[in-house]
């Protein structure tokens, strides 16, 4: 299979890998991109904890709380300009308003905001602000309580990351502390029974192709991999995670401290997974095509 430039371009992104390690990953894998990607973390070329998601997209996301429900709603403009626009921020909290009511994206673009949907709106906001604008996700998030967070917010309740945590208890200020946490960490699940098995078994086998690397017999590769997994637990899952706040106790640790437990969470990050166009890319086509 030809390996062309733009898919050595999407593994260096979702790898952090260097060009050319990245295209003999493509090549030894004949094009196969995920196979790629094991094959450069096997190889210790690639940044395990790299998301394979670009944030590109600017706008807000905006959360908000009624009862024991809250939302998430991301909506994204054409430049970080439109997110400092006092039109914009007001139009995107009433959104987020909007959707405490409903329970999908599809639902929230359709859904009645000051007399017309609110894919009108938005549409109607394009035309005065001058550029493209659309709402693109909404999460909700049910529990006893729910807590709110937003991190660089640019008004309030609204910015770049949105986080949402429900818990048992009714304990704010840690739940805050925790909705601070996730923003900086972005946990995969909030335990391992949480995520999925099929990722698990994956990261089990590039762990077990990492440890073959090393020679050792197979019996002791097995008691490698039994570490290598929790370590992996303790990196992804949230509940397992050292709390930022104080690193010598688990976020379950601290939760059970405070006298509260954590059901679920929702993080929301700006243009996460939008990915960035390179600007000057022709000098490196030029190079892996020399």
């Amino acid at each position: 299979m030809a390996i062309t430039a733009a898919m050595v371009k999407e593994l260096r992104d979702s790898t952090g890998a260097g060009m050319m390690d990245a295209k003999k990953a493509l090549t030894e894998t004949d094009g196969d991109m995920e196979a790629a990607v094991d094959w450069l973390r096997t190889k210790g070329l690639a940044k395990a904890a790299k998301k394979s998601g670009r944030t590109a997209a600017e706008g807000l996301v905006a959360v908000a709380v009624s009862g024991n429900k809250g939302v998430a709603v991301e909506v994204n403009s054409e430049t970080d300009f439109v997110g400092k626009n006092a039109d914009f921020q007001k139009m995107v909290g009433g959104i987020a308003q909007v959707a405490l009511g409903v329970n999908t994206t599809d639902e929230l673009k359709a859904a009645d905001m000051n007399g017309k949907s609110v894919e009108q709106t938005v549409t109607d906001a394009v035309a005065v602000i001058g550029e493209n604008m659309g709402v693109r996700r909404m999460e909700a998030l049910t529990g006893e309580n729910v807590v709110s967070y937003v991190h660089n917010a640019a008004a309030t309740d609204m910015g770049n990351i949105g986080v949402l945590v429900a818990m048992t208890g009714d304990n704010a200020a840690f739940g805050r502390q925790v909705a601070m946490h996730i923003a900086a960490t972005n946990p995969a699940a909030l335990d391992e029974a949480s995520l999925d098995s099929a990722v698990v078994e994956k990261e089990k086998q590039v762990q077990m192709d990492i440890a073959r690397e090393s020679g050792k017999p197979e019996q002791v590769i097995e008691k490698m991999i039994v570490g290598r997994m929790k370590k992996y637990m303790a990196e992804v899952t949230l509940l397992n995670q050292q709390f930022v706040v104080n690193p010598d106790v688990t976020v379950a640790e601290a939760a059970k401290e405070a006298g509260v437990e954590i059901t679920g969470y929702v993080r929301l990050e700006k243009g996460e997974g939008i990915e960035v166009i390179a600007e000057d890319f022709a000098a490196e086509v030029a190079k892996l095509n020399g």
